[in-house]
């Protein structure tokens, strides 16, 4: 049912094989989505440079692990995580939604109280939140939309960094208001899951979309 199908029709994201054979075509280091240079205001915001971080999603890099079962790790083990696209790769898996709930139950597993996970994602609201907003994860979610690089606005104008650093109100059920317009229709959306104490009784759970509304 929450299967990305639209974002999968094209390749197959979710087989290995896709993957092995791609990453022998496309040798050498390469970034997803974002360069880190975009990225960084998040992660400087959110992520302490003492954090341990792990990074799901080898890519071809050498370390490989099913992110639906990490017990290689122990609870806890983590300051941060973060994901650029292997969240969306197993959308387009089968047996989506059980291999989501696996992936996102280990990363809610081996982060510390007060730890974060960042994720860099083609996935709106509509088709991540059903996902993160779960409460046995008990995420704090902040939502923010950055253009893909490269994009500009009608006219010429370069996307301002300062508009998606900005805070704008979502609804009651995390999703984006009605009014809402996407800049680019191809964004990414970078949602930061902050894990909260399982103490702390005032936590009531907070969606907050960072974007541009025209």
């Amino acid at each position: 049912m929450y299967r990305d199908v639209s974002s999968c029709n094209t390749y197959n994201y979710g087989d290995a094989l896709y993957w092995n054979a791609r990453y022998v075509q496309e040798g050498g280091s390469f970034d997803w989505y974002q360069r880190y240079s975009a990225l960084r205001p998040f992660v400087r915001k959110y992520i302490p440079t003492s954090s341990r971080v792990l990074m799901v999603g080898c890519g071809n890099a050498h370390l490989q692990m099913d992110v639906r079962d990490m017990s290689f790790f122990e609870d806890e083990s983590f300051d941060a995580v973060i994901d650029k696209g292997t969240l969306d790769s197993l959308m387009c898996g089968t047996n989506a939604p059980i291999s989501a709930s696996q992936m996102l139950g280990e990363v809610s597993r081996l982060l510390k109280p007060g730890g974060i996970y960042m994720l860099i994602t083609y996935g709106d609201p509509k088709a991540r939140m059903i996902h993160l907003k779960w409460k046995v994860y008990n995420w704090k979610i902040e939502l923010y939309i950055i253009a893909r690089p490269g994009f500009e606005k009608p006219g010429g104008c370069s996307s301002s960094m300062k508009s998606y650093l900005e805070p704008v109100p979502i609804t009651d059920d995390g999703q984006l208001p009605a009014e809402f317009v996407l800049e680019d229709p191809d964004s990414h959306f970078i949602y930061v899951c902050k894990k909260m104490n399982d103490m702390d009784e005032n936590h009531i759970p907070s969606y907050t979309l960072k974007g541009d509304i025209l």
